[in-house]
């Protein structure tokens, strides 16, 4: 049977790796390159949050009656901090301003790591076991 807590921590690997690539490149002053990979981690990034928000928080929601201030909400949350940080870090890309671009991604690294470590040591597993019947549909619906 498919596990949702696989399957995801997977794309927090892909992701990392894509955040990597743009920060080495925006390290090594190729901007084309920064662009090109940061819009790719970003890409990357966005899709990953709609699947949890879309698709496995509402169902998880529904099935254990959480929401509001429950632990889906925490996640998006975390996820609004990102998505404050992609832009900044958008804007210090297109500016060519490699130290705020650097100095944002060690943030949000930061963030990254205490946020992949919540969800796959305990939202991962909650979604799992209250969704382990659903877990193939969900996975085939991201």
């Amino acid at each position: 049977m498919a596990n949702i807590g696989d399957y995801m921590s997977q794309e927090h690997r892909q992701c990392d790796e894509a955040f990597a690539r743009a920060e080495d490149a925006v390290a090594s002053g190729d901007w084309a390159a920064a662009q090109a990979a940061f819009e790719a981690f970003h890409g990357a990034m966005q899709r990953h949050f709609a699947l949890e928000e879309e698709k496995l928080f509402p169902a998880f929601e529904e099935a254990t009656g959480m929401s509001g201030a429950g632990p889906t909400q925490t996640m998006r949350i975390e996820h609004e901090q990102m998505r404050r940080l992609f832009e900044e870090m958008k804007q210090a890309a297109l500016a060519r301003e490699s130290a705020q671009y650097l100095g944002l991604s060690e943030t949000l690294l930061l963030l990254m790591q205490q946020h992949n470590i919540k969800e796959e040591s305990m939202m991962y597993p909650m979604l799992d076991e209250a969704l382990g019947s659903r877990a193939g549909e969900l996975i085939a619906a991201c």
